[in-house]
């Protein structure tokens, strides 16, 4: 054979090497990578993986999160705990080992080639992994959307670019994406399918009946609970003085060492009961609760338990927060209703004064507990009706059957 033909004929095996292996067809099993980088991810991750492989139980999965998706049947990189941050600055406390997650995750992409690469919120760090997936021409599923709405909208423009589909949890969220190009689909939200209409044994929680029971909830990152936790134990040394029977729960984030938090309660003068496990089983005991703003003031509000949030970073982080966030409100609670359905205390606010003095408004003021009891009410019916994970797993399985179709068109045209 003469030696150009053999030239352009090794050339074209190289190239369909590159398409072929690792593509859908050359591998044994269909892989996704899913990437969950906080605690409440890991949660909604895990229900998502079991929805699909209840479609497809052949698919296998790896990727970053926590305990939860671990035993749904995820291989982990690495643990979403090490990854977990609150605030601009404090990302600078876990910047190795993001540094060496990223490049674990390139090279997962690189070599293994997926059949789907799902992201869960985590945005900074998930918008650039989606560009390298891009570039491989690995389909992306964004699942549970950045907060872009709230600050830094030309982040829109880059999301489009790498994100094939958007699946959004919040009802508003939808028509945001969709006035900006983007295929979006809203599934409702996943913490819905968690709650399934959970109530409580309370005997078996607290054994003996005390009022009032107070939530604490500091959050699922470490420095959330650093900067939280302390003034809410203080709140409580000063609601004990007029509730002498008063007693708190506190449900354990599955990211957080017990440890770690008894070292911030080992002196309260309240009882402050830890539990682990599921949290809408805790809350339904709570005749109020302080909450870190974040997810959990959707547990909260699906559970119907009045409450105040908190929110306290570093003050770097505050002030650039306070220059880059263009929305009214920083609880979701507050921005799903539209007004401040529940008080909101923000940095120098969190003090132990106030959140004591808000809590004990709610336990003395039946009408305005009623009212808010009745708004929360509201913002749980604004969520949907359950479903999204399983909403999620089929749009999943489509993106796959279409990466799929595509990889042989491409194939058939070579």
């Amino acid at each position: 054979m003469p030696l150009k033909p053999l030239l352009t004929l090794l050339t074209r095996l190289k190239e369909a090497t590159k398409i072929f292996s690792p593509s859908p067809d050359s591998r044994e099993h269909k892989l996704v990578v899913i990437v969950a980088g906080e605690a409440s991810a890991d949660l909604h991750g895990s229900n998502l993986v079991k929805a699909m492989k209840h479609l497809d139980p052949d698919i296998k999965f790896r990727g970053i999160g926590g305990k939860k998706m671990e035993r749904a049947g995820v291989k982990l990189l690495f643990s979403s705990s090490d990854m977990a941050v609150v605030g601009l600055t404090e990302v600078l406390s876990r910047l190795q080992t993001i540094v060496r997650a990223s490049k674990k995750l390139k090279s997962i992409l690189k070599d293994k080639r997926p059949d789907l690469l799902i992201l869960i919120d985590y945005p900074d760090f998930n918008i650039h992994i989606a560009g390298i997936a891009k570039r491989l021409q690995i389909p992306v599923l964004y699942y549970i959307s950045p907060q872009v709405w709230a600050w830094r909208k030309r982040r829109v423009k880059k999301i489009s670019r790498r994100v094939d589909r958007m699946a959004v949890i919040l009802p508003f969220e939808e028509e945001f994406y969709r006035r900006r190009g983007m295929k979006v689909d809203y599934v409702g939200h996943p913490l819905l399918d968690a709650f399934e209409g959970k109530k409580t044994d309370h005997d078996s929680l607290l054994p003996e009946f005390r009022y009032p029971v107070v939530g604490l909830l500091p959050g699922s990152r470490k420095e959330e609970i650093r900067n939280l936790l302390p003034v809410m134990v203080e709140a409580t040394r000063l609601l004990v003085r007029r509730y002498s029977d008063m007693r708190c729960v506190l449900p354990l984030a599955p990211t957080i060492d017990p440890e770690f938090v008894e070292s911030f309660i080992h002196n309260s003068p309240v009882e402050i009961k830890v539990i682990q496990g599921d949290v809408h089983e805790v809350l339904s005991a709570c005749d109020a609760a302080l909450v870190a703003s974040g997810t959990a003031t959707l547990d909260a509000a699906i559970m119907c338990v009045p409450m105040a949030i908190a929110y306290k970073v570093s003050l770097v982080s505050y002030w650039l927060g306070r220059m880059l966030i263009k929305v009214p409100y920083i609880g979701l609670v507050n921005l799903i209703a539209g007004e401040e359905v529940v008080p909101e205390l923000i940095q120098h606010e969190v003090t132990a004064e106030r959140l004591a003095r808000e809590v004990e408004i709610i336990l003395e003021d039946r009408e305005l507990r009623l009212k808010m009891k009745d708004k929360l009410k509201r913002v749980k019916e604004g969520l949907g009706k359950g479903g999204a994970s399983e909403r999620t797993a089929g749009i999943a399985l489509e993106m796959m059957r279409l990466n799929l179709t595509e990889h042989f068109s491409r194939v058939s045209g070579q």
